[in-house]
Protein backbone atom coordinates (compact mmCIF):
# COMPACT_ATOMS: atom_id res chain seq x y z
CA UNK A 1 0.00 0.00 0.00
CA UNK A 2 1.05 3.80 -0.29
CA UNK A 3 3.83 4.89 1.97
CA UNK A 4 5.40 8.01 2.99
CA UNK A 5 8.27 7.13 0.64
CA UNK A 6 6.01 6.25 -2.71
CA UNK A 7 6.15 8.96 -5.04
CA UNK A 8 2.83 9.12 -7.52
CA UNK A 9 3.51 8.43 -10.98
CA UNK A 10 2.92 10.94 -12.79
CA UNK A 11 -0.32 10.87 -14.87
CA UNK A 12 -0.51 12.85 -17.81
CA UNK A 13 -3.65 11.74 -19.04
CA UNK A 14 -5.39 13.38 -16.13
CA UNK A 15 -4.99 16.58 -17.80
CA UNK A 16 -9.24 17.03 -18.05
CA UNK A 17 -10.01 16.74 -14.14
CA UNK A 18 -7.18 19.12 -13.17
CA UNK A 19 -8.77 21.47 -15.72
CA UNK A 20 -11.81 21.28 -14.01
CA UNK A 21 -10.29 21.60 -10.84
CA UNK A 22 -8.42 24.60 -11.83
CA UNK A 23 -12.10 25.86 -13.36
CA UNK A 24 -13.61 25.21 -10.11
CA UNK A 25 -11.10 27.28 -8.08
CA UNK A 26 -11.55 30.49 -10.35
CA UNK A 27 -15.22 30.01 -10.20
CA UNK A 28 -15.16 29.93 -6.54
CA UNK A 29 -16.07 26.76 -5.92
CA UNK A 30 -13.44 25.98 -3.33
CA UNK A 31 -10.62 27.61 -2.93
CA UNK A 32 -8.02 25.36 -3.10
CA UNK A 33 -8.19 21.43 -3.43
CA UNK A 34 -6.10 18.20 -2.76
CA UNK A 35 -6.64 15.23 -4.79
CA UNK A 36 -5.41 11.30 -5.11
CA UNK A 37 -5.94 8.70 -7.55
CA UNK A 38 -5.07 4.58 -6.84
CA UNK A 39 -5.64 2.72 -9.48
CA UNK A 40 -4.50 -1.18 -9.73
CA UNK A 41 -2.79 -0.86 -6.47
CA UNK A 42 -0.24 2.11 -7.56
CA UNK A 43 -0.41 6.04 -6.59
CA UNK A 44 -0.97 7.61 -10.09
CA UNK A 45 -2.04 11.20 -9.03
CA UNK A 46 -1.13 13.05 -5.46
CA UNK A 47 -1.54 16.61 -5.99
CA UNK A 48 -2.49 19.92 -4.35
CA UNK A 49 -3.94 23.08 -6.26
CA UNK A 50 -5.56 26.52 -5.37
CA UNK A 51 -5.03 28.14 -1.67
CA UNK A 52 -5.81 27.77 1.66
CA UNK A 53 -8.38 30.95 1.24
CA UNK A 54 -9.01 33.05 -1.63
CA UNK A 55 -6.60 35.63 -0.78
CA UNK A 56 -3.74 35.95 -3.28
CA UNK A 57 -1.49 35.23 -0.57
CA UNK A 58 -2.93 32.75 1.41
CA UNK A 59 -0.51 29.54 1.89
CA UNK A 60 -0.79 27.11 -1.17
CA UNK A 61 -2.22 23.57 -0.97
CA UNK A 62 -0.19 21.02 -1.35
CA UNK A 63 -0.63 17.06 -1.75
CA UNK A 64 -0.07 16.45 2.56
CA UNK A 65 -1.90 19.38 3.41
CA UNK A 66 -4.72 18.14 6.15
CA UNK A 67 -8.23 19.20 6.42
CA UNK A 68 -11.63 19.05 7.77
CA UNK A 69 -12.50 15.53 6.17
CA UNK A 70 -16.14 16.20 8.23
CA UNK A 71 -18.25 12.75 7.43
CA UNK A 72 -15.91 10.76 6.02
CA UNK A 73 -15.42 10.52 9.45
CA UNK A 74 -18.05 7.53 9.22
CA UNK A 75 -16.28 5.60 7.35
CA UNK A 76 -12.53 6.06 7.93
CA UNK A 77 -12.47 5.91 11.59
CA UNK A 78 -16.11 4.92 12.55
CA UNK A 79 -17.28 2.50 10.06
CA UNK A 80 -13.61 1.05 9.68
CA UNK A 81 -13.71 -0.06 13.92
CA UNK A 82 -16.70 -1.33 13.40
CA UNK A 83 -15.36 -4.04 10.32
CA UNK A 84 -12.33 -4.84 12.54
CA UNK A 85 -14.15 -5.66 15.43
CA UNK A 86 -16.33 -7.60 13.21
CA UNK A 87 -13.60 -9.10 11.44
CA UNK A 88 -12.12 -10.26 15.05
CA UNK A 89 -15.46 -11.75 16.13
CA UNK A 90 -16.34 -8.98 19.25
CA UNK A 91 -19.01 -7.29 17.24
CA UNK A 92 -22.12 -8.65 16.07
CA UNK A 93 -24.08 -6.36 13.58
CA UNK A 94 -27.34 -7.38 15.10
CA UNK A 95 -26.80 -7.03 18.87
CA UNK A 96 -29.25 -4.69 20.13
CA UNK A 97 -28.03 -0.74 20.91
CA UNK A 98 -29.61 -1.23 24.29
CA UNK A 99 -27.04 -3.98 25.36
CA UNK A 100 -24.64 -0.83 25.27
CA UNK A 101 -26.25 2.23 25.91
CA UNK A 102 -29.01 1.20 28.27
CA UNK A 103 -30.24 4.39 28.27
CA UNK A 104 -31.65 4.42 25.04
CA UNK A 105 -34.65 3.38 26.56
CA UNK A 106 -35.32 5.01 29.66
CA UNK A 107 -38.67 6.84 29.59
CA UNK A 108 -39.69 6.40 25.69
CA UNK A 109 -42.59 6.64 24.36
CA UNK A 110 -41.52 4.78 21.57
CA UNK A 111 -39.53 2.13 23.69
CA UNK A 112 -40.70 -0.99 21.49
CA UNK A 113 -39.12 0.40 18.34
CA UNK A 114 -36.25 1.52 20.25
CA UNK A 115 -35.82 -2.47 22.26
CA UNK A 116 -35.41 -3.77 18.36
CA UNK A 117 -33.01 -1.33 17.20
CA UNK A 118 -29.37 -2.81 16.19
CA UNK A 119 -25.89 -2.01 15.62
CA UNK A 120 -26.83 -2.71 11.89
CA UNK A 121 -29.95 -0.49 11.97
CA UNK A 122 -27.02 2.57 13.18
CA UNK A 123 -24.57 1.26 10.19
CA UNK A 124 -27.37 1.67 7.41
CA UNK A 125 -29.26 4.68 8.69
CA UNK A 126 -32.41 2.80 8.22
CA UNK A 127 -32.91 3.06 12.56
CA UNK A 128 -35.97 5.53 12.35
CA UNK A 129 -33.96 8.19 13.99
CA UNK A 130 -34.64 11.57 12.32
CA UNK A 131 -32.58 13.03 10.27
CA UNK A 132 -30.18 16.14 11.01
CA UNK A 133 -31.46 17.98 13.87
CA UNK A 134 -29.48 21.38 15.47
CA UNK A 135 -29.67 19.43 19.08
CA UNK A 136 -26.35 21.90 19.77
CA UNK A 137 -28.50 25.14 20.32
CA UNK A 138 -30.48 23.83 23.08
CA UNK A 139 -27.72 21.56 24.17
CA UNK A 140 -23.79 22.85 25.58
CA UNK A 141 -22.33 20.06 27.01
CA UNK A 142 -21.20 16.58 25.87
CA UNK A 143 -22.94 14.98 28.25
CA UNK A 144 -26.24 17.21 26.97
CA UNK A 145 -25.80 16.48 23.94
CA UNK A 146 -25.63 12.43 24.15
CA UNK A 147 -28.37 12.41 26.42
CA UNK A 148 -30.84 14.42 23.97
CA UNK A 149 -29.44 11.83 21.04
CA UNK A 150 -30.29 9.18 23.41
CA UNK A 151 -33.95 9.97 23.98
CA UNK A 152 -34.70 11.62 20.25
CA UNK A 153 -38.15 10.48 19.10
CA UNK A 154 -38.06 8.13 16.74
CA UNK A 155 -40.24 8.57 13.15
CA UNK A 156 -40.32 5.18 11.72
CA UNK A 157 -40.07 1.63 12.46
CA UNK A 158 -36.29 -0.07 12.67
CA UNK A 159 -35.85 -1.06 8.72
CA UNK A 160 -38.50 0.45 7.56
CA UNK A 161 -37.19 3.87 6.42
CA UNK A 162 -33.43 5.11 5.41
CA UNK A 163 -32.47 8.40 6.95
CA UNK A 164 -28.86 9.99 6.92
CA UNK A 165 -28.57 10.53 11.04
CA UNK A 166 -25.31 12.16 12.13
CA UNK A 167 -27.07 11.48 15.47
CA UNK A 168 -27.40 7.60 14.85
CA UNK A 169 -23.62 7.66 14.15
CA UNK A 170 -22.99 9.82 17.67
CA UNK A 171 -24.43 6.61 19.18
CA UNK A 172 -22.74 4.03 17.13
CA UNK A 173 -19.41 5.98 18.37
CA UNK A 174 -20.36 5.33 22.05
CA UNK A 175 -21.62 1.98 21.46
CA UNK A 176 -18.33 1.37 20.44
CA UNK A 177 -16.77 2.89 23.33
CA UNK A 178 -18.66 1.23 25.44
CA UNK A 179 -17.80 -1.98 23.83
CA UNK A 180 -14.09 -1.77 23.39
CA UNK A 181 -14.16 0.04 27.12
CA UNK A 182 -11.49 2.41 24.53
CA UNK A 183 -12.10 6.09 23.70
CA UNK A 184 -13.10 6.05 19.74
CA UNK A 185 -9.67 8.47 19.20
CA UNK A 186 -7.38 5.48 21.10
CA UNK A 187 -8.87 2.80 19.59
CA UNK A 188 -8.58 3.93 16.04
CA UNK A 189 -5.06 5.93 16.46
CA UNK A 190 -3.74 2.62 17.65
CA UNK A 191 -5.51 -0.23 15.65
CA UNK A 192 -6.18 1.81 12.37
CA UNK A 193 -4.40 4.93 11.52
CA UNK A 194 -1.05 3.60 13.46
CA UNK A 195 -0.53 0.13 11.67
CA UNK A 196 -1.90 1.40 8.00
CA UNK A 197 1.19 4.75 8.35
CA UNK A 198 -1.58 7.53 8.54
CA UNK A 199 0.45 9.66 10.36
CA UNK A 200 -1.18 12.70 9.83
CA UNK A 201 -4.91 11.31 10.48
CA UNK A 202 -6.08 12.35 14.00
CA UNK A 203 -9.18 14.07 16.00
CA UNK A 204 -8.52 17.61 17.24
CA UNK A 205 -5.08 18.43 16.15
CA UNK A 206 -2.03 19.93 17.81
CA UNK A 207 -2.68 23.79 18.33
CA UNK A 208 0.99 24.19 16.24
CA UNK A 209 -0.72 22.63 13.49
CA UNK A 210 -3.78 24.80 12.50
CA UNK A 211 -2.48 27.19 10.89
CA UNK A 212 -1.21 24.93 8.06
CA UNK A 213 -4.82 23.17 7.79
CA UNK A 214 -7.54 25.21 5.61
CA UNK A 215 -10.24 26.55 7.47
CA UNK A 216 -13.63 25.72 7.02
CA UNK A 217 -15.48 28.79 7.69
CA UNK A 218 -15.65 32.21 9.44
CA UNK A 219 -18.51 31.48 12.34
CA UNK A 220 -20.59 34.69 13.05
CA UNK A 221 -23.01 33.03 15.07
CA UNK A 222 -22.23 30.07 17.20
CA UNK A 223 -18.54 30.25 18.41
CA UNK A 224 -17.75 33.38 16.48
CA UNK A 225 -14.41 32.95 15.10
CA UNK A 226 -12.58 31.47 11.87
CA UNK A 227 -13.06 27.56 12.55
CA UNK A 228 -9.22 26.31 11.87
CA UNK A 229 -7.79 23.48 12.60
CA UNK A 230 -11.10 22.49 15.01
CA UNK A 231 -13.81 20.70 13.57
CA UNK A 232 -16.57 22.36 12.00
CA UNK A 233 -19.39 19.95 12.63
CA UNK A 234 -21.19 21.99 15.68
CA UNK A 235 -22.29 18.52 17.17
CA UNK A 236 -18.73 17.22 17.44
CA UNK A 237 -17.16 20.38 18.78
CA UNK A 238 -19.84 20.36 21.36
CA UNK A 239 -18.69 16.45 22.33
CA UNK A 240 -15.26 17.50 22.35
CA UNK A 241 -13.70 17.42 19.13
CA UNK A 242 -14.57 13.55 18.78
CA UNK A 243 -17.26 11.59 17.70
CA UNK A 244 -18.18 8.94 15.55
CA UNK A 245 -19.82 11.14 12.46
CA UNK A 246 -17.43 14.22 12.31
CA UNK A 247 -14.27 15.48 13.72
CA UNK A 248 -11.18 13.52 12.10
CA UNK A 249 -8.31 15.60 10.11
CA UNK A 250 -6.77 13.68 7.18
CA UNK A 251 -4.68 14.19 3.73
CA UNK A 252 -4.78 12.37 0.80
CA UNK A 253 -1.60 10.25 1.23
CA UNK A 254 -3.31 9.24 4.62
CA UNK A 255 -6.70 8.38 2.54
CA UNK A 256 -4.90 6.60 -0.43
CA UNK A 257 -3.34 4.04 2.51
CA UNK A 258 -6.63 3.89 4.05
CA UNK A 259 -8.46 2.83 0.09
CA UNK A 260 -5.86 0.49 -0.51
CA UNK A 261 -6.49 -1.49 3.07
CA UNK A 262 -9.82 -1.85 1.65
CA UNK A 263 -9.09 -2.53 -1.62
CA UNK A 264 -6.09 -5.15 -0.49
CA UNK A 265 -8.11 -7.16 2.27
CA UNK A 266 -7.11 -10.17 2.88
CA UNK A 267 -3.45 -9.14 2.04
CA UNK A 268 -2.00 -7.17 4.27
CA UNK A 269 -4.58 -5.97 6.24
CA UNK A 270 -6.19 -6.63 8.92
CA UNK A 271 -9.48 -7.33 7.74
CA UNK A 272 -10.94 -9.91 5.02
CA UNK A 273 -12.59 -10.32 1.54
CA UNK A 274 -15.56 -11.30 3.52
CA UNK A 275 -15.98 -8.19 6.01
CA UNK A 276 -15.49 -5.59 3.08
CA UNK A 277 -18.16 -6.99 1.18
CA UNK A 278 -20.79 -7.73 4.38
CA UNK A 279 -20.21 -3.95 5.03
CA UNK A 280 -20.69 -2.91 1.25
CA UNK A 281 -23.85 -4.62 0.68
CA UNK A 282 -26.93 -2.65 0.80
CA UNK A 283 -29.17 -3.03 3.67
CA UNK A 284 -33.13 -2.52 3.79
CA UNK A 285 -35.12 -0.84 3.28
CA UNK A 286 -34.99 -1.78 -0.80
CA UNK A 287 -33.73 1.39 -3.15
CA UNK A 288 -31.40 2.58 -0.71
CA UNK A 289 -28.05 3.26 -1.54
CA UNK A 290 -26.75 2.80 2.25
CA UNK A 291 -24.73 -0.28 2.88
CA UNK A 292 -22.89 -0.44 6.31
CA UNK A 293 -21.91 2.75 6.93
CA UNK A 294 -20.77 3.10 3.57
CA UNK A 295 -22.35 4.79 0.62
CA UNK A 296 -22.78 3.04 -3.00
CA UNK A 297 -23.46 5.11 -6.23
CA UNK A 298 -26.87 5.96 -6.72
CA UNK A 299 -28.64 7.44 -9.47
CA UNK A 300 -27.28 9.92 -9.96
CA UNK A 301 -24.54 9.47 -7.99
CA UNK A 302 -21.56 12.05 -6.39
CA UNK A 303 -19.27 9.02 -7.93
CA UNK A 304 -20.23 10.14 -11.28
CA UNK A 305 -21.48 7.80 -14.32
CA UNK A 306 -18.87 4.97 -14.48
CA UNK A 307 -17.98 4.02 -10.43
CA UNK A 308 -19.54 0.28 -10.81
CA UNK A 309 -22.09 -0.92 -8.50
CA UNK A 310 -19.49 -2.75 -6.51
CA UNK A 311 -18.39 0.30 -5.08
CA UNK A 312 -18.19 2.06 -1.52
CA UNK A 313 -17.65 5.73 -0.75
CA UNK A 314 -18.76 8.42 1.57
CA UNK A 315 -18.73 12.66 1.11
CA UNK A 316 -18.01 15.47 4.21
CA UNK A 317 -20.27 18.53 4.22
CA UNK A 318 -16.91 20.42 4.38
CA UNK A 319 -16.55 19.59 0.25
CA UNK A 320 -14.65 16.23 1.04
CA UNK A 321 -15.28 12.42 -0.51
CA UNK A 322 -13.74 9.08 -0.80
CA UNK A 323 -15.20 6.46 -3.59
CA UNK A 324 -13.62 3.04 -4.09
CA UNK A 325 -14.72 0.82 -6.90
CA UNK A 326 -13.59 -2.95 -5.52
CA UNK A 327 -14.30 -4.52 -9.12
CA UNK A 328 -12.03 -1.74 -10.80
CA UNK A 329 -9.77 -1.84 -8.18
CA UNK A 330 -9.60 2.10 -8.28
CA UNK A 331 -9.67 4.99 -5.43
CA UNK A 332 -10.35 8.54 -5.82
CA UNK A 333 -10.16 11.16 -2.73
CA UNK A 334 -10.83 14.60 -3.15
CA UNK A 335 -10.33 16.97 -0.09
CA UNK A 336 -11.54 20.47 0.01
CA UNK A 337 -12.92 23.73 2.10
CA UNK A 338 -15.94 24.49 0.36
CA UNK A 339 -17.21 26.06 3.10
CA UNK A 340 -14.81 28.77 3.05
CA UNK A 341 -15.96 31.59 4.03
CA UNK A 342 -19.19 30.40 4.47
CA UNK A 343 -22.08 28.02 3.84
CA UNK A 344 -23.70 29.11 0.86
CA UNK A 345 -21.73 27.77 -1.88
CA UNK A 346 -22.20 24.16 -3.11
CA UNK A 347 -21.63 23.61 -6.37
CA UNK A 348 -19.58 20.96 -4.76
CA UNK A 349 -22.74 19.32 -5.72
CA UNK A 350 -22.72 19.28 -9.82
CA UNK A 351 -18.79 19.36 -9.95
CA UNK A 352 -17.98 16.17 -8.25
CA UNK A 353 -19.63 13.62 -11.27
CA UNK A 354 -17.72 15.78 -13.56
CA UNK A 355 -14.47 15.02 -11.86
CA UNK A 356 -14.87 11.38 -10.97
CA UNK A 357 -16.08 11.48 -14.73
CA UNK A 358 -13.21 12.86 -16.17
CA UNK A 359 -10.88 10.43 -14.25
CA UNK A 360 -12.67 7.52 -15.23
CA UNK A 361 -12.76 8.23 -19.03
CA UNK A 362 -8.91 9.19 -18.39
CA UNK A 363 -8.04 5.82 -17.06
CA UNK A 364 -10.25 3.79 -19.35
CA UNK A 365 -13.03 2.58 -17.25
CA UNK A 366 -15.87 1.30 -18.93
CA UNK A 367 -19.46 2.72 -18.17
CA UNK A 368 -21.22 0.21 -15.07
Amino acid sequence: MPSNEDKPKHAPALPDARALLTEAIQDRVFPGCAFGVLSQGAVVACEGLGGLTYEDDAPRVQPETVYDIASLTKVVATTAMAMMLFERGKLKLDRLVVELLPGFVVGRPDSAWARKITLRHLLAHNSGLPGYQPLFRRNSTSTELLRACLTMPLEAEPGTRAEYSDHGFILLGKALEVLTRTSLTEWTSQEIFAPLGMDSTCFCPEAGRRALIPPTEEDRWFRNRVIQGEVQDEHAFVLGGVAGHAGLFSNVPDLLRFCAAMLQAGDRTRVTDTTVRVFSERQAPEGSSRALGWDTPSVPSSSGSFFSRNSIGHLGYSGCSLWIDLESRLAVVLLTNRTWPDRSQDAIRSFRPKFHDAIRKALGFPAR
